[in-house]
């Protein structure tokens, strides 16, 4: 039974960690360098759901593989239930950073995007650092930084598109 608490932790950790970084990457850079709120919104559903889908059906696979690699008997549900963890924890964790684009105005809406989405990452990895038992504020500033330099990264991609007209 403690071998399959590990294993949901880490795909619904994993899945809202993915998706705060990478949805609110791809939100900054597409904010910053179109000037298209609709299509602000557009790439982020898609994204949303895609890599929702996406992460839940390679957690389900993976999960299945390693049971069948490992040859032992392991809980049969398991690996369906982590690919539903996953898949919800991404879909629900990418409204985190999606929300303030819906119902704001551009720049508002970025600069709350981005600070719920860094906000919520923090919290992650503190709470991540109090079940494991270590420093809760070091494990909430790595996944932050962590989850910064994703969305500068997205930033500075939508700058560059941005100046280039493209």
């Amino acid at each position: 039974m403690k071998q399959i608490k590990r294993e949901y932790l880490r795909s619904t950790l994993f899945g809202v960690e993915d998706s705060l970084v990478s949805t609110t990457g791809l939100i900054a850079g597409l904010s910053v360098g179109a000037n298209s709120n609709r299509l602000v919104i557009l790439g982020g559903v898609v994204a949303i759901i895609i890599e929702a889908v996406s992460m839940g059906a390679g957690e389900y696979l993976s999960d299945d593989a390693v049971k069948g690699l490992d040859k032992i008997d392991r809980n049969t549900e398991s690996a369906s239930v982590s690919g539903l963890l996953m898949f919800s924890s991404y879909l629900l964790a990418g409204l985190i950073p999606l929300t303030p684009i819906l119902i704001l105005d551009y720049p508002t809406s970025l600069i709350t995007s981005v600070l719920a989405a860094l906000a919520t990452l923090f919290l992650l990895g503190y709470v991540k650092g109090r079940i494991l038992r270590v420093s809760a504020f070091k494990g909430g500033l790595k996944i932050l930084i962590i989850g910064g330099l994703a969305t500068a990264l997205g930033i500075i991609v939508g700058f560059l598109f941005k100046i280039q007209n493209l």
